[in-house]
């Protein structure tokens, strides 16, 4: 006996993120670095920066994880901290799903990219990897979610922060050109795959297409 037999499952939208989330993880960002910088500073005398990700060293690779919360200095810390908390906030209204999907996969993207093709005896440090991430994300997601409210936004951030493109390219010496270059390919990944930030009308479309392959199945 079919125990779906007599059902038909219905579309369902989820409502996530909004103001208030995206202000949460835009703290939680801030918090978090600050929080580690300081620690640092009185406590390590600077020495955390042992955990970049130090380029073709096997026991380091799991410093992609730990690396975008360390910073070198004072000013490079301030450098990331309001481009960070603004990108956390637009990400984290569509939902801290979304969020953590493309942190992730721009946290891995860009460490792995870093760790292979840095510089032999170099320690790459700081959220610029992330923020790359985020920007890029926030550029393109629009078009692969179809929404004309995001690629407005898009369009938008582009203009605005167009001066970052240059980040990518090996051209100031100290500056991790490969962290913020594997960042915005993992950005852009992100944004072709997930689908938690989906808007309203394409969850609801894909739900019903979903039904239909259910229904064909069963049949």
């Amino acid at each position: 006996m079919n125990m779906y037999q007599g059902y038909t499952p219905q579309p369902v939208v989820v409502r996530r993120g909004g103001f208030g989330t995206g202000i949460g993880l835009a703290i939680g960002y801030l918090f978090t670095i600050w929080a580690v910088h300081i620690i640092n500073v009185l406590f390590f005398g600077g020495t955390l920066v042992y955990f970049g990700v130090q380029p073709l060293d096997v026991s380091s690779l799991w410093h992609i994880f730990t690396s975008p919360l360390v910073h070198g200095s004072l000013a490079h810390l301030i450098a990331n901290s309001v481009p960070g908390a603004i990108f956390c906030f637009l990400i984290g209204f569509s939902g801290a799903r979304a969020f953590w999907e493309v942190t992730g996969i721009t946290c891995i993207v860009s460490g792995l990219g870093t760790w292979f093709f840095g510089g032999i005896g170099t320690s790459h440090i700081g959220a610029s990897g992330l923020i790359y991430g985020w920007l890029a994300y926030l550029v393109v997601r629009g078009i692969f979610n179809r929404s004309f409210a995001q690629v407005a936004l898009g369009v938008a951030l582009a203009f605005i922060y167009g001066g970052l493109i240059w980040g990518v390219l090996p051209t100031d010496a100290g500056v991790s050109w490969q962290a913020h270059l594997f960042g915005a390919i993992g950005g852009v990944i992100a944004g072709a795959i997930i689908t938690s930030d989906d808007p309203p009308a394409l969850q609801a479309k894909r739900a019903r297409e979903e039904q239909r392959r259910l229904q064909g199945w069963r049949g």
